[in-house]
């Protein structure tokens, strides 16, 4: 999946298309036939562009105010041209949930969050692939070793020095001082942080 978009689409293809290059005034039968077997099939592309909705093709990219309410989408973009940043997990996407009529868009992402959008940020339609990647199971230790993930060690398993959780006398985590909360190896809340809220309630 390409995560970098360009700024403008190209037109190459398109003009080659509506003015293909002019042929050698001497040519046989058998060219004339091919020739006019080709003209064809550019009539026949040009109709189908020309009725193609683009809205309904996966993988089609495009700002969300091109697109309609219910659409699908992954790969979206925060700031116009920044390239895309929500929804890019395996077998993710996000869905569309009001008209993009205004500048911002409404969608709801994969989390169930509903975020209000630039209607100029592109995205791309249709879902990540791969969606049995959270169900894969590991075989064996040694495959997590190959996708480069080291052993984790337990706190607890630790001695005092090493960590905040290590020492005592069985599964402790108090280390000597009763009603010590989770904390990180360097000493910080792991669970809901500091807290920063005033103890005694707004009158």
């Amino acid at each position: 999946m390409a995560l970098w978009r360009g700024r403008t689409a190209s037109w190459n293809l398109f003009n080659r298309l509506l003015h293909p290059p002019s042929r050698v005034p001497y040519r046989s039968l058998s060219s004339v036939a091919v020739d006019v077997h080709n003209q064809s099939m550019i009539e026949n592309m040009k109709r189908d562009l020309l009725n193609l909705d683009i809205n309904s093709q996966i993988g089609s990219c495009m700002p969300l105010a091109s697109m309609r309410i219910g659409t699908i989408i992954h790969n979206i973009e925060v700031n116009p041209g920044q390239g895309g940043k929500l929804v890019r997990a395996a077998g993710t996407s996000a869905k569309i949930l009001k008209e993009p009529k205004s500048r911002y868009c409404l969608i709801r992402l994969p989390s169930g969050v509903e975020k209000l959008i630039d209607s100029r940020c592109r995205a791309t339609v249709g879902t990540v692939s791969n969606p049995s990647h959270g169900a894969k199971k590991l075989r064996k230790a040694g495959q997590s070793r190959w996708l480069g993930r080291r052993p984790t060690v337990r706190g607890v398993a630790m001695n005092p020095i090493d960590h905040p959780h290590g020492g005592g006398e069985g599964r402790s985590k108090s280390s000597g001082s009763y009603g010590k909360t989770s904390r990180t190896p360097w000493g910080k809340p792991c669970k809901c942080g500091y807290k920063t809220a005033k103890s005694k309630r707004r009158k």
